[in-house]
């Protein structure tokens, strides 16, 4: 478990290693710099030619206010406010409903209807088709028989003398041929599209020459849908009722017309309604005031004709005389039944045992002025034995004289309330004897008086009725004489005259942004996805010694083959592709490098002679570029050098010198005797070194190595040499490396950038820990100046740069 642990934060460690910090990114794209230009270039080329395509779009606004009384209603509301008093409607203005009332469909039709924004007109122009509108526009065009949703389209053009020609038909419901169809102005001409009027405006002129006009018809619903998407309409302050209404088109005149008219549209619309409801009410006024015409004379006479039958006067005052005398005698029963009820209420409180010594109420409200005497002088007496009693004993004898004292006071108190009573009840059977009376008197004739208020109460409330509809009907009378219109225009539409799309500086902006994000994201994306060395960097963690870094060589090949006229290949035919980059004299980067890596190697070796075995784990790594570099750049310092194709099996190496039938192959089966028939001479003048070449490509070239011949051949050249480079092929792919390694004393490990993955560089420490080769070193190849931290960075004094190129010039 610990070890699955300690391997799943090596592997983190790893990730974060690798990962690309802010650094890196900054590097990258520095170098990179020319993909910034080109994507800013095309894009803000994309966005300029967006702009130049796009027809340039303008808005118009115009303010509009509700009109509303001081009451909240609007001055136009409907008529059925009128009947507000009445408690019936309430016609509170809401400018919210007028602000949809704007937008709704309906409106928008009729607007598109009477202006025909449906049928749009464009020619052609440099770079976008321009709308035709207004004066701009020299003739009117109408298609009575296209159903509201259908689309059309079709192409005018205006001939001299008046002449029209019509062709390029299109209808979005229907399929026709179309056929080109010629008249004059003024005339209905039949088309595949029904009967089509074409008539000249007032802008028209028959000497002017006009470009071609297309002409497209909308069906009404889609432009419609269209026009609503660009009207805004939306309230100027929340507290007040000013709306303010925008549209945007691409035609300033186009975008003045539909306000102007859906705003007249509205009107009229608010206007009609208006009197259509004054209508409808006038109607009903006139109905219901005839009704209570004929209802108030019915009622009249049936009041004058039963006073006269029934003999009565004014039946209404006696009763209200009976009906006040019968009310005075039941206050004063009332007020007799309370007076009766707290003499009660005290006689009980003094006869009662608990209530002893206690005070009795004062000012209990009873009309005796002499019981409430008596009350006053019992309460004084008793309130002076109870403080006695509270300082002395109830023994004491003045506390028992004043025990008799308010005896008799309560006796006598008793008998004043007992004789209160009975004076009391007399006066309360004398009071309700004379009610009934007076009821009896009201009750005489019951059915003449309820008659008669029932009677009275309908007069009155249809006299109300009548009266209030009088004034009503005159004021509906008014209300349509009167014809002002619900909104007033604040402000006609106005706007400034610079297009408000496309907005040029924002989408350039974008187009900047964008240019400069994309080559970014490549950079991020590409550099997070390479999982292969990207350069020294990544062998940081290697414990093998790191002998040199070469960069990616991506010079002209015809310079390179200077090498072919120093090789003396006894009439085989001259190679066509010889990489040897390394000059005596040239002081370019690729050959500072290769100095750099000479001096680490003969640091490296020792006085003898060695021989080094050059390998990898990948094909096309560069092993055969870097051995005959590396040995060209000791052979012009004046060594003795020889290179051997050690890879039996491709032969890369034997290509320097012109790939001969003879070689090292010959000699390790026995068709050579001697070695020094195998090796390819170079001419001293150009300083270059020795070649062994494969020879005949044999079918066991692992058996061939094992060979006792290869010692010997190793072992009698170490004489004649002061270096020996063996170019083998990868590591681990076939047995013939290992069996080269016996025989070397220096193992240099290629490791390609861009060709090795990361996660092989642990199996090459374990070929270094292990001891699997010789005196392992690692040469890192073919590193690109790309990423600014992980690439080749040589070019003190010389300022050399190099960029892109052939990849392959490093891998023969």
């Amino acid at each position: 478990m610990i070890d699955v642990v300690k391997l799943s934060l090596h592997q983190l460690q790893d990730s974060s290693e690798n990962s690309l910090t802010v650094k890196d990114i900054f590097y990258l794209c520095l170098v990179k710099w020319h993909w910034f230009v080109i994507s800013v270039l095309l894009v803000m080329s994309s966005a300029v030619f967006y702009i130049l395509c796009t027809p340039p779009v303008y808005t118009r606004s115009t303010l509009v206010m509700v009109k509303e009384d001081s009451k909240g209603r609007s001055i136009g509301s409907d008529i059925t406010s009128l009947f507000a008093d009445m408690g019936l409607t309430q016609a509170n203005a809401n400018v919210n409903n007028e602000l949809l009332a704007m937008q709704t469909p309906a409106a928008i039709l009729e607007t598109i209807k009477r202006l025909h924004l449906d049928i749009e007109c464009k020619a052609s122009g440099l770079f976008h088709k321009k709308t035709l509108y207004g004066p701009q526009l020299p003739v009117e065009i109408s298609l009575p028989e296209l159903t509201d949703n259908e689309s059309a389209a079709f192409t005018l053009c205006l001939l001299p003398k008046g002449r029209i020609k019509l062709d390029d038909f299109e209808s979005s419901v229907r399929e026709f041929d179309s056929k080109t169809v010629t008249g004059s102005l003024n005339d209905t001409l039949v088309t595949p599209l029904g009967k089509v009027t074409i008539t000249p405006a007032l802008s028209y002129s028959a000497q002017e020459e006009y470009p071609l006009i297309h002409v497209f018809r909308t069906n009404l619903y889609d432009c419609a849908d269209d026009c609503r998407e660009r009207l805004k309409a939306e309230l100027n302050l929340e507290d007040a009722t000013v709306i303010k209404l925008s549209y945007e088109d691409v035609s300033i005149a186009r975008a003045e017309d539909m306000l102007n008219t859906l705003i007249s549209v509205y009107n009229e619309e608010w206007i009609r309604d208006k009197n259509q409801i004054t209508v409808s009410t006038s109607m009903f006024i006139t109905d219901r005031l005839g009704a209570l015409e004929r209802e108030l004379g019915d009622v009249d006479t049936d009041i004058s004709s039963y006073k006269s039958t029934n003999l009565l006067p004014d039946a209404e005052k006696v009763s209200d005389l009976y009906l006040e005398q019968s009310q005075e005698a039941r206050n004063q029963i009332l007020m007799l039944d309370t007076q009766i009820s707290m003499a009660r209420y005290i006689r009980d409180y003094l006869t009662g045992g608990r209530n002893r010594n206690q005070l009795l109420p004062a000012n209990s409200g009873l009309e005796s002025p002499s019981i409430e005497t008596q009350i006053s002088e019992y309460n004084a007496l008793q309130l002076r034995r109870n403080n006695l009693a509270a300082n002395s004993s109830e023994q004491n004898p003045l506390i028992v004289d004043l025990d008799h004292s308010l005896a008799a006071m309560r006796n006598a108190i008793v008998t004043s309330i007992d004789n209160l009573v009975v004076s009391l009840d007399t006066r309360r059977s004398e009071l309700e004897r004379s009610e009934r009376s007076t009821t009896a008197r009201i009750a005489a004739n019951p059915d003449q008086t309820k008659y008669l208020q029932t009677i009275g109460r309908q007069q009155k409330v249809k006299e109300a009725l009548y009266l209030f509809l009088l004034q009503k009907r005159e004021e509906n009378e008014l209300s349509q004489a009167f014809t002002a219109y619900n909104i007033r225009i604040l402000t006609p539409p106005m706007g400034n005259l610079k297009p408000i799309a496309p907005r040029k500086r924002l989408i350039l902006l974008a187009a900047l942004c964008i240019g400069l994000f994309l080559p970014l994201v490549v950079i991020y994306v590409r550099g997070s996805l390479n999982t292969t060395v990207r350069g020294r960097k990544d062998l940081g963690k290697l414990s093998v010694p790191f002998i040199g870094e070469i960069p990616l060589y991506t010079g002209n090949m015809k310079h390179k083959r200077w090498f072919a006229k120093a090789l003396r290949l006894s009439g085989s035919q001259r190679p066509e592709q010889t990489q040897i980059v390394v000059r005596e004299g040239k002081r370019d980067i690729v050959n500072e490098a290769f100095r750099v890596l000479r001096t680490n190697l003969e640091f490296m070796a020792g006085n003898g002679t060695e021989v080094f075995l050059l390998t990898s784990f990948n094909p096309g790594s560069g092993k055969t570029f870097l051995t005959m570099n590396i040995a060209a750049s000791l052979a012009i310092k004046g060594k003795k050098v020889l290179v051997i194709d050690g890879d039996l099996r491709h032969a890369s190496l034997s290509a320097y010198a012109g790939t001969p039938d003879t070689g090292l192959s010959d000699y390790l089966t026995g068709r050579v005797a001697s070695w020094q028939e195998i090796i390819c001479k170079a001419d001293d003048e150009y300083r270059t070194p020795d070649i062994v070449p494969v020879g005949t490509i044999p079918p066991n070239p692992t058996e061939l190595l094992f060979s006792e011949r290869l010692e010997r051949f190793i072992a009698e050249i170490r004489s004649h040499y002061d270096y020996i480079f063996i170019d083998c092929p990868p590591v681990d792919i076939v047995a013939d490396t290992q069996i080269l390694e016996k025989v070397a004393d220096r193992t240099f490990f290629v490791v390609r950038a861009g060709l090795l993955e990361r996660n092989m560089l642990s199996e090459v420490e374990s070929l270094y820990t292990q001891k699997k080769l010789k005196n392992m070193a690692v040469i890192l190849n073919g590193t690109e100046n790309e990423s600014g931290r992980y690439g080749y960075r040589y070019g003190y004094k010389y300022g050399y740069r190099y960029g892109y190129g052939d990849k392959e010039q490093n891998t023969v």
